[in-house]
């Protein structure tokens, strides 16, 4: 992908263009240990005014020069190629007023001066256009990171602070493994302009998390606020049905693998809209399992830019943990959360906000639908003989003591629980926290196996692409309910995707 400025001024004589990348936050998880174990290279301070007119060129001053670069191309990995086309000193001739005027894409006012002085040009041209002249103090401590220049900032513009990361070089490959290097791969360009506007009107952090299930992908995007607390911005869930085929075939077919992409792409474009700072995503147990789950990867990061990370069960478990004691605090007795999904099942036993034990079993609503033909109406015995290898596959929770709290979570819960309550329109605010009966459970059963799916579709509360699995995943949730002794269990709308962004960038 190419994007020209809109006047092709050539590069000043000598100089090289790099690929850049960079990012802005005030916190950048492992990366600022990655940094903290590395011997900095030099440090410098300077103090710098930035010209913002909402233009994509980077125009500045510094050291009494007008510094103008150009973004001429950003390439498929997503770093930029800025280029400098000026550097002018005070007083300012009206040539280049003109000039920088280009660079911030407005038309140059009708000059009165053959040159302007800094305080003349601010103050006669720059304010009246509508330009923000903001001052910049910047501290770089700079490294190498694989080979290639890097600095991080700690930035205060007109009295806001931030900070920055740049890693660059002529090698763009070696930038994209220099930003993998320290932990920085999820995290999306943004260049100084883009930047300080974020940081001077306010805008709180936003981060996005993909969870790529076996039935469905999960979104959510966060906002932090300066107090630390997380703020919904987006979360909603498309059933892709990735895992299609994956119990018989082994691996996952071209279809679903479609369907999945375009789904993450989707979700891909709106974190971008949104202005994320990062997007994480995490696969689970359907490319767990998959023997062509690498081509798989490939293909979804051709077609959408996101590397999906495969995480074992037992992680899977430990943030979906993680997610429950941050959004119910269930206090100091004993926990056992459940997360049942298409292709698995994960577990995670702890007391308070400790984990004594995690595990994930291939248990999941898919397999049981595509095995016993639970996708429409279902016979007694069709049933007991489902109900019966479900308990089989759970062996692994036989003879545990009951905990003091059950938590569900995962589609098959959330949507039983929106049944329950009858939500024309999800509402996760109704369903967090929601207590479901064993008898509520019980009932949805018959509801679900005395039904055809199109009358299944029509059940209010239900989304209609789950109706064919509702029924295997209602049967996994008894049998949990049964083996654990628990005759009710506290329903969690926060699920892995919440746990993976609190760990990641909270």
């Amino acid at each position: 992908m190419v994007t020209q400025s809109s006047t092709p001024t050539p590069p000043l004589t000598g100089i090289i263009p790099r690929w850049e990348w960079r990012t802005f936050g005030a916190r950048f998880g492992a990366a600022e240990a990655a940094f903290a174990a590395m011997t900095p290279t030099g440090v410098q301070e300077s103090d710098e005014v930035y010209l913002l007119s909402g233009a994509r060129d980077n125009v500045k001053i510094r050291a009494d020069l007008m510094d103008v670069k150009v973004l001429r191309e950003v390439n498929d990995a997503g770093l930029e190629q800025w280029i400098p086309v000026m550097k002018a000193s005070f007083p300012l001739a009206a040539a280049d007023v003109i000039r920088t005027f280009e660079a911030l894409e407005l038309k140059s006012p009708t000059l009165s001066r053959d040159a302007y002085t800094l305080d003349q040009f601010v103050a006669e041209l720059a304010t009246p256009a509508g330009i923000r002249a903001v001052n910049v103090h910047k501290r770089r401590v700079r490294y190498k990171v694989n080979g290639c220049t890097s600095e991080v900032t700690d930035v205060t513009a007109d009295g806001r602070p931030t900070r920055t990361i740049a890693i660059e070089s002529e090698d763009a490959a070696a930038v994209v493994e220099g930003v993998r290097s320290v932990g920085l791969a999820d995290y999306l360009n943004v260049s100084y302009p883009k930047g300080l506007g974020a940081v001077l009107a306010g805008t709180p952090a936003r981060y996005a998390v993909i969870d790529v299930g076996t039935n469905s992908v999960k979104f959510h995007v966060g906002e932090r606020a300066a107090d630390g607390a997380w703020r919904t911005v987006v979360d909603r869930a498309e059933v892709s049905r990735l895992g299609e085929g994956l119990e018989e075939a082994g691996e996952i077919g071209s279809t679903p693998l479609a369907r999945t992409a375009d789904a993450i792409k989707a979700m891909v474009d709106e974190a971008t809209a949104d202005d994320a700072l990062a997007i994480s995503a995490v696969g689970t147990a359907g490319l767990r399992i998959a023997r062509n789950r690498d081509d798989v990867i490939a293909e979804i990061r051709r077609r959408t830019g996101v590397t999906v990370d495969v995480i074992p069960g037992e992680e899977e478990g430990r943030l979906a943990y993680l997610a429950v004691q941050a959004g119910l605090g269930l206090g100091d007795g004993t926990i056992v959360v459940f997360d049942t999904g298409g292709g698995s099942s994960q577990f995670t036993f702890g007391r308070g906000t400790a984990v004594d034990e995690r595990f994930s079993v291939d248990v999941g609503a898919v397999k049981y639908t595509e095995r016993f033909g639970l996708g429409g109406v279902v016979s007694d015995e069709v049933l007991r003989n489902a109900l019966a290898a479900i308990a089989a596959d759970l062996s692994r929770i036989d003879g545990r003591a009951s905990p003091s709290a059950l938590v569900g979570m995962g589609g098959a819960i959330t949507n039983i629980t929106a049944v329950k309550h009858g939500l024309a329109r999800y509402d996760p605010e109704i369903v967090q926290g929601t207590v479901l009966e064993r008898s509520e459970i019980d009932r949805q059963i018959e509801l679900y196996r005395s039904r055809a799916l199109e009358e299944r579709r029509a059940i209010v509360g239900l989304q209609p692409k789950r109706a064919d699995v509702i029924l295997a995943g209602a049967c996994i949730v008894r049998t949990v309910m049964d083996k654990l002794g628990k005759d009710r269990l506290t329903v969690s709308d926060h699920g892995l995707r919440h746990g993976l962004l609190v760990e990641r960038y909270g």
